[in-house]
């Protein structure tokens, strides 16, 4: 029997971007399940909570069958163990970001080798969204619409 291409995508998503909302959509088509894996640190100051940050996926995720939204602790890939899952998904604007994801990669694949991170670029229009200035535009009351996901901006405009 064929194992299920499994995939976590971790993260804070504190917001979920559309540029997150890109990224699962590329590896969608190469997997067969993908856990958007929302990482807890408790020295970390978020803006919204856990359970509304897994709320807002699961608005935006809702009719998609392949994909999970899960909570963690501890390292990304002993997560990935424990889900029986061989990818790590990640996002990548420019050429700072390659450089960071890419010693994190080579360090999870010494932990565990079965592991491999497999690294999409986000599409162009995206390039400059980046959660933690979105975090602090919705701190200072600003509109942040155009940087969110169309479903996540109507969930919020309800609330």
């Amino acid at each position: 029997m064929d194992q299920k291409r499994k995939a976590v995508f971790p993260g804070s998503f504190d917001p979920f971007t559309k540029g997150h909302e890109a990224i699962v959509q590329k590896a969608l088509p190469l997997f067969d399940e993908i856990t958007i894996a929302i990482g807890r640190n408790s020295d970390k100051k978020y803006f919204f909570t856990l359970k509304e940050r897994i709320n807002h996926i699961k608005v935006i995720f809702g009719d998609q069958p392949k994909i999970k939204v899960e909570s963690f602790e501890g390292l990304t890939v002993n997560f990935c163990k424990e889900n029986n899952s061989n990818f790590i998904v990640r996002g990548l604007r420019d050429v700072k970001d390659f450089e960071y994801e890419k010693s994190i990669a080579i360090m999870n694949n010494k932990i565990e080798e079965s592991v491999e991170t497999i690294f999409f670029m986000t599409n162009t229009e995206f390039l400059a969204i980046n959660s933690v200035i979105v975090r602090d535009i919705l701190r200072n009351n600003g509109d942040v619409s155009q940087f969110l996901p169309e479903k996540l901006n109507a969930f919020l405009a309800s609330e």
